[in-house]
């Protein structure tokens, strides 16, 4: 059963520092890119950042600087380390796994951070 579970979100003071995972299971994870999306309320989903199997990384122009994504294929895993928060990167937080255009598709279920003091 093809699963991703994100975890690591919670409330933090703006300025402050969080470390999402992103932890897969059922499939081969170290062929798939993996990308973090961020939805806010009243916005449209957004892509955060993707890492793909070579370890190439690209990021929202907005974000770069304060976000890094990383993966450990070894424990399935993928991070997100977001430095100097604000309030407005409050959003529930998705990881989504695909090995590229017209291939499967996954989501996890998202994980809520909260910036705000």
């Amino acid at each position: 059963q093809v699963q991703l579970v994100e975890s690591g979100g919670g409330l933090v003071q703006p300025g402050g520092s969080l470390r999402l995972s992103c932890g897969a299971s059922g499939f081969t994870f170290s062929t798939y890119a993996v990308s973090w999306y961020r939805q806010a309320p009243g916005k449209e989903r957004e892509l955060v950042a993707t890492i793909r199997s070579s370890g190439s990384t690209n990021y929202a122009d907005s974000l770069k600087g304060r976000f890094t994504i990383s993966r450990d294929n070894a424990k399935n895993t993928v991070y997100l380390e977001m430095n100097s928060l604000k309030p407005d990167d409050t959003a529930v937080y998705y990881c989504k796994a695909t090995l590229g255009p017209g291939w499967d598709v996954y989501w996890g279920q998202g994980t809520q951070v909260t910036v705000s003091s």
